[in-house]
């Protein structure tokens, strides 16, 4: 079964980029230069938009407002402490040792103290939570982002993250749990906290952006170079690889 799902999740990645290729030859009116794949972009962007409208965003609501919050935080705890393992490995792996060894600190203090993850006591005592993920490390490496890509699902990218995702998923230790109903209801369940933590912010884009699409694009581009750029600079180790260029990534990112 596990075999399985990760082949499925494959050809779903192998899916999105033969959509992005055909994508390509959509007409776009000045398209940006970091966006040639527009036309397929927005097409895919309006049928993620759609199936957030119709499933996930009702779903996550109705999360947030019936679901205890002493329950919520624990369930966003419980996989935001699973994460902090590939955090920590990717830290290292971005020559970044401060931010690998918080990150592991985290995951063993709260595996512990936490109750498995569940209260996150790191935080408070002041070890701040590190989101990292392959396709940073790639592009810390000197790897290009390559042109923005909207994928099935997951959202905004861009070819250098879209090829890094697949790493991201066999290196998350869910994607390992036993048996595979309670990995599949978690996956799930874990999708939908994130959704309902972005409810805010996306609502908020929903009465303040024009082109929806330009501002969810903008935003992502943006804020994932200065994921690129800032590590290098929290170090001060100005030898460190940072990608430079490509700017505009700026997004609250849509579910993952």
């Amino acid at each position: 079964m596990a075999a399985t799902t990760k082949r499925t999740t494959a050809t779903r990645l192998s899916l999105a980029a033969l959509f992005a290729v055909l994508g390509g030859c959509a007409t776009v009116t000045n398209p940006s230069p970091q966006d040639p794949l527009e036309g397929f972009n927005r097409t895919m962007f309006t049928v993620n938009d759609k199936f957030d409208q119709i499933a996930l965003k009702p779903i996550a609501t109705a999360y947030r407002k019936f679901l205890p919050s002493f329950v919520q935080t624990g369930v966003h705890n419980f996989f935001s402490n699973i994460g902090d393992v590939w955090d920590s490995a990717n830290g290292y792996m971005q020559g970044n040792g401060t931010d690998g060894t918080t990150s592991l600190v985290r995951f063993t203090m709260n595996s512990t103290l936490g109750l498995g993850g569940l209260i996150d006591f790191a935080s408070q005592a002041g070890l701040q939570k590190k989101d990292k993920d392959f396709g940073q490390t790639l592009g810390i490496w000197g790897v290009g982002s390559g042109p923005y890509l909207v994928l099935p699902l997951f959202g905004p990218s861009n070819i250098r993250d879209a090829a890094a995702l697949p790493v991201d998923i066999y290196a998350d230790p869910w994607s390992y749990k036993y048996p595979v109903r309670w990995r599949n209801t978690g996956t799930v369940v874990r999708l939908v906290d994130k959704r309902a933590n972005l409810l805010d912010a996306t609502d908020l884009i929903d009465q303040i952006a024009l082109d929806k699409y330009q501002f969810v694009r903008d935003a992502y581009i943006q804020r994932r170079q200065s994921q690129i750029d800032g590590p290098a600079k929290d170090d001060g180790d100005s030898s460190a690889p940072a990608e430079k260029a490509a700017p505009a990534d700026v997004t609250p990112k849509t579910p993952q």
